[in-house]
């Protein structure tokens, strides 16, 4: 187990004030030891806490002068300070298995925690789950919690997840249901796994077992070419306009049913099935944009209607484990990151990439939008409404991962290079933030690295228009020498 640091303090905060530092290590909180940021956020809590930290190899307590619900002042460097609850399936069609070799070590961490469910809205599958977490959750109303389904026959599940426990573990489900915990399900399908019948199966296995789920997201399956799983691969068209007939069908037996209609499919099948999103109204309040439903739709919107905020800021992928903030999912991503807002960073290309000045393009200046092949057949009919021939989509083809990994927040900087180096300089090159996790790529490389220099936009439509609107008239230095 691992000792939480404190890494922010708020200047004047009852922290700061009762003597806590930056670095200080959190022993225990009022003699117990939080083994979660969501346990220390219940103890610190509470009206004066009393604090043993390590500062310098000795032990200390400090005494917080505060009332009951009001802030500390400090965040904690991590979400899990004892040990991850790593997943032990073995799916064939899970990612982590599909990603080259020398990335970051914390990229590979697979994770079956219900803790980091709850904070970043990760999903679990419930194999490790317990009577224990059964009864933290419910007592500490540990809500919404993100569960994969895949299937609700036993057999298929199992061997879904090479384990045996996948055919009873969604018991847990049922009991988290049964408690009024808030639950959000997925189905990741898989060609000739768990599509066709089998997918008609789970749904109504879903009515049938767990009509109170919040929403049931369906998705692809995402291969890369590192995939060793000759049975995974990618949807054809036709198999995707089979995924989209059933959903279909079964968000009116829902509607019958429920009352609304649950199950909605990714955009991505959308996209590979040729056909037209379904309008803004259907999704509701976007309740699963995180999982890649109705992000379009609600991406038009906002760009369309500055005015109209739709959903909160999004998290990449594998965000929780790589510099994700502690506090959770809901946090900002990229420090300076907001709504209407950019950030700006990038350096000129020079022989050993040493110089740490760049010329900051005109505020006039030509637009190149960087966005995946998914992205940019959504942005394609929002920048062409706009009649303006300064502004062009950069499609960043992902090389890096291959197969058919075509979303925008999976694109690295290696690959947003190769497009930047045949690009021309003193133009303006927006990049979204969804692709960057504590300011990096997933291959390592930063903004920074790129050899052309490039705003950080918030991955919003509200963001990217404000970013395309012109600004010379607030800003009158047209260029700017920045270090």
């Amino acid at each position: 187990m691992s000792l939480p640091v404190i890494a922010e303090l708020v200047a004047g905060s009852p922290g700061e004030l009762a003597g806590l530092l930056l670095g200080d290590e959190i022993v225990a909180i009022d003699g117990e030891i939080p083994s979660d940021v969501i346990r220390w956020q219940f103890l610190i809590d509470e009206a004066d806490p009393v604090l043993s930290i390590q500062r310098g190899g000795l032990e200390i307590e400090v005494e917080v002068a505060k009332n009951a619900g009001e802030s500390l002042g400090v965040q904690v460097d991590a979400a899990i300070f004892d040990r991850v609850r790593t997943c032990d399936n073995h799916c064939e069609f899970c990612f982590i298995y599909q990603l080259p070799k020398g990335m970051r070590r914390s990229l590979y961490l697979k994770d079956d925690d219900y803790r980091l469910s709850f904070l970043y809205g990760n999903f679990t599958t419930l194999t490790r789950f317990t009577e224990a977490d059964l009864e933290r959750v419910i007592s500490e109303n540990l809500s919404p919690l993100y569960v994969s389904i895949h299937a609700t026959d036993p057999e298929v599940r199992s061997r879904m997840l090479r384990n045996q426990r996948g055919g009873y573990s969604l018991r847990w489900l049922r009991a988290l249901l049964d408690f009024e915990i808030e639950v959000h399900g997925q189905i990741v399908v898989c060609p000739g796994v768990n599509d066709g019948d089998v997918l008609d199966d789970t749904l109504l296995g879903v009515l049938d077992q767990f009509p109170e789920l919040s929403s049931l997201a369906i998705v692809p399956l995402g291969v890369s070419s590192y995939n060793t799983e000759s049975s995974m691969r990618p949807h054809t068209r036709d198999e995707a306009k089979r995924v989209l007939e059933v959903v279909h069908d079964w968000q009116q037996h829902f509607v019958e049913s429920l009352g609304h209609r649950l199950v909605h499919a990714a955009d991505e099948y959308y996209l590979l099935a040729g056909e037209a999103f379904p309008e803004a109204a259907t999704y509701g309040d976007f309740a699963m944009h995180e999982d890649g439903i109705g992000m379009a739709r609600s991406f038009e919107k906002e760009f369309s209607d500055p005015s109209t905020a739709i959903v909160g800021i999004r998290s990449g992928f594998f965000q929780s484990v790589d510099g994700a903030p502690a506090e959770g999912y809901r946090a900002a991503r990229t420090v300076g990151a907001n709504r209407g807002g950019q950030i700006t960073s990038g350096i000129e290309c020079q022989p050993d990439n040493v110089s740490p000045l760049v010329i900051r393009p005109r505020q006039s200046a030509p637009i190149g939008i960087l966005t995946g092949e998914y992205g940019a057949k959504v942005l394609k009919p929002l920048i062409d409404s706009l009649e303006r021939n300064d502004i062009r989509i950069l499609e960043v083809t992902n090389h890096f991962f291959g197969g058919n990994i075509k979303v925008t927040g999976l694109m690295v900087g290696e690959d947003v290079q190769r497009v930047l180096e045949s690009e021309p300089d003193g133009h303006r090159y927006l990049l979204p933030d969804v692709c960057l996790n504590n300011g990096r790529f997933l291959d390592g490389l930063r903004p920074e690295d790129l050899c052309k220099y490039v705003e950080v936009v918030a991955t919003d439509g509200i963001a990217l228009r404000s970013a395309l609107e012109p600004q010379e008239k607030s800003n009158p230095v047209s260029s700017e020498l920045v270090r």
